[in-house]
């Protein structure tokens, strides 16, 4: 079974409340910036780098602390896929966002509504965990 390994980065803004970027995907979902890790890249410079494809978004800081791993099936062309993502938080002061053409469309949503937004149920996890890690280190607004 072909296996796929990919970046990402739950982002989010303080406005005062966190809001969290989410891209909506030509397929119809909603999730957060990822791509696959490219020869002689670690998984935050994938990350990095996906997200100023994905978004424009270049001026990021990672939280320490926060780095989660998703494993899962999904079917392409009927092919079966083992897809690994690796996901990490990070917070920016960019609000402005130039979506590249594998998205529809983006909004900045504070917690309650990204996790409603959110299609797949282990994306709900991720931001859920990305959240307590937020509260864990400094009270938020």
């Amino acid at each position: 079974m072909p296996r796929e390994i990919s970046a990402g980065v739950i982002l989010f803004r303080r406005t005062p409340e966190p809001s969290y970027l989410l891209l909506h995907y030509e397929s119809g979902h909603w999730d957060f910036p990822k791509g696959h890790i490219e020869s002689g890249e670690d998984a935050q410079q994938t990350a990095t780098r996906e997200l100023k494809e994905e978004t424009g978004v270049s001026e990021l800081s990672f939280i320490d602390g926060y780095k989660q791993t998703l494993r899962y099936f999904f079917r392409q062309k009927g092919v079966g896929i083992f897809k690994i993502v690796i996901y990490f938080l990070a917070e920016t002061d960019q609000s402005e966002v130039t979506l590249s053409h594998e998205h529809i469309g983006f909004d900045w949503l504070p917690y309650d509504l990204a996790m409603s937004r959110l299609t797949f149920k282990n994306s709900q996890d991720l931001l859920a965990k990305a959240q307590a890690r937020l509260r864990a280190i400094r009270p938020l607004t």
